[in-house]
């Protein structure tokens, strides 16, 4: 064999795992995905013609290697200690007290925070700069020797990135945390739930299940990832504290953490622990707490542990967002647009800090492809201050369930249903349906016109007691009549009163989207008002005029131009106009200068923490165009749940496809 052949598998090699640390660890690919699998596929060439110069630390051997029939138990080169936890800023600052107490009083202390990963703990050994053996943390003292699993994780380096004529530890010893991130999670346990196999009740449980599969092949399927957190024994490093030490891994390649930070006092980390609370949300991983540790090695020494306890660490941590509870029902609510939408009702269970006795369930293809029955014991989920939603059932079943089929007739007004060709949803087509009014009035005053303290609680106690039935029965409320309802006091009943007067100074485009006009979403409405500049235009137009409009075609003009024609809908239009709405364009519909002017966005789908009619305002709000179909000048597809056609389109075009987290960061973290 050549010499020429066994340098160019030592470049590929290198040149490999170059590009998968720009990909998994800085985020920042240098080369496409065609590319990369063209070197991957020359050097799996080479190696299969050539197994001597097959390499243990190969990036070819991240697809998993023979079956193990168990996992042998090895000893930690130092112990991997469990962290006490604090749950108050009382107990936080209590412990660093202490630890102020034990170093003496007038020493200085520094701490450094990290996120704390919702994940597996590993153990990582590396032998002359090559990772050589990686276990689980089992007891503290002996864990399972998983390599062959951990290999398979893309993000895990097989050998340190040295700098040039730098020499390796003899022997380094890494600590990190092994995790499934959310935006593989759900897939994950839908493929679980479609192939009759178990789910998992959270990311935790599913990177270490991950971890212990004795085909490492299934292990490498997996979305897995891991962030490094700190080092167990060494030899020959120079680093005199935590921050240090952290900041010389990360030159060297392992992926740290870059939401660590540094702190002079402990009041700044519990502020930080107070902002994470809610912030966690954002990230594509689960973090279910903050690690806090004294910064200098010297200090963590002479500190110690109690019980294999560190003195020096401290885990802050908040509730789990993730539960198991029972499913007890699934029913049916008819929305403002006929869409038959299921729920579940569940058993009360606690989730991120809140009691929940409901989720969403998105449709009956949602249900079926989960496998979701009246009766499971289900995972259910929550992120952010919406309805929670439901990941899966807790398989394999251990009782009898009902299979859930979708009502033919509407639940309301018992009209046949019908479910349109190319649509997920079953929809009741009776325009004249009770829950039509009654959702339409909730979108009214929250999507659409936004009045403050008027929100759908406050609308269904008032549909009711039959005093709010309509668009123009809200805007004749009385304070009297609000001051009848418990709850309600002089000030409490004229301030709302005095916000919904307020609204009628609301734009025409959001008048436009609150009259539940067929097919008329934000960005339609808002292309409406600003071509036509008038109801009155709307009124006379035909559907050749309407589809002049940008963005509407002939089947989404066909349906405006009918709604418009109908007498009952000019009634309610002129009806409204009397009692003083705005039916014509003004100053608003100016472009907003911002930091993404010139950029057009399409949303699909359904988001988590956003209406679509939030998340277009808010875009625009920072100058950017939201537009109703993809195109090349596409600047991305943000997708949701449920995504449509438009993503097919976009993957096509080759337009980015952007995550609600992506969506976060464009409006600057708001």
């Amino acid at each position: 064999m050549s010499t020429d052949l066994a340098a160019r598998t030592e470049e590929l090699r290198k040149q490999l795992e170059y590009h998968l640390y720009r990909y998994h660890v800085l985020d920042d690919p240098e080369v496409s995905d065609a590319e990369y699998d063209r070197l991957y596929d020359e050097l799996k060439a080479i190696e299969d013609e050539h197994p001597d110069l097959a390499a243990e630390d190969s990036p070819t051997r991240r697809v998993g290697a023979q079956p193990s029939e168990k996992f042998q138990k090895v000893e930690h080169l130092s112990p991997m200690g469990s962290l006490d936890k604090v749950t108050t800023d009382e107990a936080l600052e209590k412990w660093a007290a202490d630890v102020q107490k034990r170093l003496g009083t007038e020493e200085p202390v520094a701490f450094v925070s990290e996120p704390k990963i919702d994940g597996s703990a590993i153990s990582l050994v590396y032998e002359d700069g090559i990772f050589t053996r990686g276990a689980t943390r089992g007891d503290g003292l002996r864990g399972e020797d998983v390599t062959v699993n951990l290999r398979t994780i893309r993000s895990i380096l097989p050998r340190m990135q040295l700098r040039d004529g730098e020499s390796p530890p003899p022997i380094l010893e890494v600590r990190g945390e092994v995790y499934m991130p959310l935006s593989g999670f759900q897939a994950f346990n839908e493929r679980q739930a479609a192939d009759g196999k178990r789910t998992a009740p959270n990311p935790r449980n599913a990177a270490a299940g991950s971890l212990r599969q004795l085909k490492s092949q299934i292990t490498a399927e997996r979305p897995l990832a891991v962030w490094i957190h700190g080092m167990g024994h060494h030899e020959g490093l120079p680093a005199e504290s935590h921050w240090e030490a952290q900041g010389w891994l990360r030159e060297r390649g392992f992926r740290t953490n870059p939401l660590a930070e540094w702190h002079e006092s402990i009041d700044s980390v519990a502020e930080v622990c107070r902002i994470w609370e809610t912030k966690r949300l954002e990230l594509d991983y689960e973090i279910d707490g903050i690690v806090v540790k004294v910064d200098s090695f010297d200090q963590q020494q002479r500190l110690g542990a109690l019980h294999g306890r560190p003195r020096w660490a401290r885990a802050f941590k908040w509730a789990p967002m993730t539960a198991q509870t029972r499913l007890n029902k699934i029913h049916i609510r008819v929305g403002r647009t006929g869409a038959l939408n299921p729920w579940a009702a569940l058993e009360p269970v606690e989730v991120g800090g809140v009691t929940i006795s409901n989720a969403t369930l998105h449709n009956e293809e949602d249900i079926n492809r989960k496998d979701i029955r009246e009766g499971d014991e289900v995972i259910v989920q929550r992120a952010g201050d919406v309805i929670p939603q439901v990941v899966g059932p807790v398989l394999p079943r251990k009782k009898r369930t009902r299979k859930f089929r979708m009502p033919e007739k509407c639940p309301l007004c018992g009209v046949n249903i019908v479910k349109p060709d190319g649509e997920a949803m079953h929809r009741c087509p009776n325009p004249k349906c009770m829950s039509r009014g009654l959702e339409t009035l909730i979108h009214w005053v929250g999507p659409a016109m936004d009045i403050e303290g008027v929100g759908e609680q406050l609308v269904r106690r008032l549909w009711k007691e039959g005093i709010v039935t309509s668009m123009p029965d809200l805007y004749r409320l009385t304070k009297e009549q609000l001051m009848e309802l418990d709850g309600y006091g002089e000030i409490s009943a004229g301030n709302a009163v005095a916000a919904i007067e307020a609204s009628t100074e609301k734009p025409f485009h959001r008048v436009l989207l609150g009259l539940n006009i067929p097919q008329a979403g934000w960005v339609t409405a808002r292309n409406l008002a600003q071509h036509m500049g008038s109801v009155d235009r709307l009124l006379e137009a035909a559907q050749e005029d309407i589809e002049e409009v940008e963005g509407i075609g002939p089947d989404r003009a066909e349906a405006i131009a009918e709604w418009f024609s109908d007498e009952g809908n000019r009634s309610l239009v002129a009806e409204l106009r009397e009692l003083g709405l705005r039916f014509e364009t003004g100053e608003e519909l100016k472009p907003v200068e911002g930091p993404l002017s010139g950029q057009t966005y399409v949303i699909t789908g359904t988001l988590e923490a956003f209406t679509r009619e939030e998340a277009a305002a808010a875009l625009e709000a920072k100058g950017a165009k939201v537009g109703n179909s993809v195109s090349k000048k596409t600047a991305g597809l943000i997708v949701g749940e449920e995504p449509g056609s438009k993503l097919k389109k976009a993957q096509q075009a080759g337009v980015p496809v952007l995550a609600e987290k992506d969506l976060v960061k464009l409006l600057g973290g708001s």
